[in-house]
């Protein structure tokens, strides 16, 4: 686990502790949503611990974290009602959920586009700039014996900038529950968490999608291909690695796109307990490796889904990334006073600013089912 530097500067080396059990506990969080990622079973004295207790140890861990950010070391000697209103406490709050986010973005987005997309991090102000190399080779020329050179090739690099853009959430909770235990922080912060990286995966998807759909459609050459056959496949997984040095193509797609990668010939026969009945596609066909790629909640159609169903994308995941993805700076956050609403909620704004383009040389084909 690498800490970020911003959080490595907003903690400091020794109070790290709450971080790493929000990154522990977010792990788990996710794998009780399907994601397939470590996390500890066990607590600090080695006994099992569930879900439920690590939530009570992170929310206890929280509130400690807060009260050092917040400078407060006197939280018993006055009551709660009094401590809701001192605008340190409020502060120190979110400015520890902001943190907590940082710890964990970008690198929980790995696991779904990091097979097509490279996750670059910079400063407040910059722009990303990525060198896209040329993937031509320099011509090998006949000549006679009594030449002295040939024609000059000279390549150049092109370069391509991602400027990030910023994003906005805006939630509300309540500082009392809270603090009174009545409401969970770890839980609200772990929403928040995979809501930009939703956000944010949805969006680089959508950069992946729209650049392949982009790809050429020549009838025996070209990099996409409608209608689905072996020997169309084959030849896509063929041309890709050929045209990205020989780096070996992978055929990617949804679990529901890859049943249908299959042989032409039908007579075929598998058992109950085979890789394809198991996990409902191969794992290899046609001497190239098979990657499926996790569904997406399409949050904009009730019970839509996001990645095309219909799509086998054929990519080199060992050369240059397709997709490139910048976030900027920290995640910040703008708290209301305590006695802004009516209804006595605190409202924060998170802002988090990110981007995604296509900057790459790698050579990429898409067959539509």
């Amino acid at each position: 686990m690498k800490v970020p530097t911003n959080v490595l500067h907003f903690a400091g080396e020794k109070n790290l502790a709450p971080y790493s059990m929000f990154y522990d506990y977010y792990n788990q969080y996710r794998a009780g949503n399907g994601a397939k990622v470590e996390f500890s079973k066990t607590d600090d004295k080695g006994n099992p611990i569930s879900f439920e207790e690590k939530e009570a140890l992170m929310n206890a861990a929280l509130k400690r974290e807060i009260l050092r950010v917040s400078s407060i070391q006197n939280f018993a000697e006055f009551p709660l009602e009094a401590w809701v209103t001192n605008p340190m406490l409020s502060w120190a709050t979110f400015a520890v959920v902001s943190a907590m986010i940082d710890m964990i973005l970008p690198e929980s987005i790995i696991d779904t586009i990091g097979a097509y997309a490279e996750v670059r991090t910079i400063g407040w102000g910059d722009t990303a700039v990525f060198d896209v190399e040329p993937r031509d080779l320099f011509v090998v020329s006949k000549a006679g014996k009594g030449q002295r050179s040939t024609e000059v090739h000279k390549q150049f690099k092109g370069t391509i900038s991602i400027t990030p853009v910023m994003h906005e959430l805006t939630v509300a909770v309540s500082l009392y529950k809270v603090l009174a235990g009545q409401e969970s922080l770890a839980n609200f912060v772990a929403k928040v968490v995979r809501s930009l990286e939703t956000q944010l995966s949805t969006e680089t998807y959508d950069v992946f999608a729209a650049g392949m759909a982009a790809l050429p459609t020549t009838a025996t050459t070209g990099l996409q291909v409608a209608g689905y056959s072996q020997a169309s496949l084959v030849r896509l997984c063929q041309q890709v690695t050929a045209w990205n040095q020989g780096s070996k193509a992978v055929i990617a797609g949804t679990q529901l796109a890859l049943v249908s990668v299959l042989p032409d010939d039908g007579n075929y026969r598998y058992t109950l307990d085979d890789g394809y009945a198991t996990l409902g596609y191969v794992k290899t066909a046609f001497g190239f490796d098979i990657l499926a790629f996790p569904q997406v909640a399409d949050l904009t159609t009730p019970f839509g889904l996001r990645l095309a169903n219909d799509r086998l994308w054929i990519i080199s995941p060992s050369s240059q990334k397709l997709v490139k993805v910048v976030l900027e700076g920290s995640t910040l956050s703008n708290t209301d006073s305590t006695f802004t609403n009516a209804n006595l909620l605190q409202k924060s704004t998170m802002w988090k600013s990110f981007s995604a383009g296509i900057a790459t040389n790698s050579v990429a084909g898409v067959l539509t089912i």
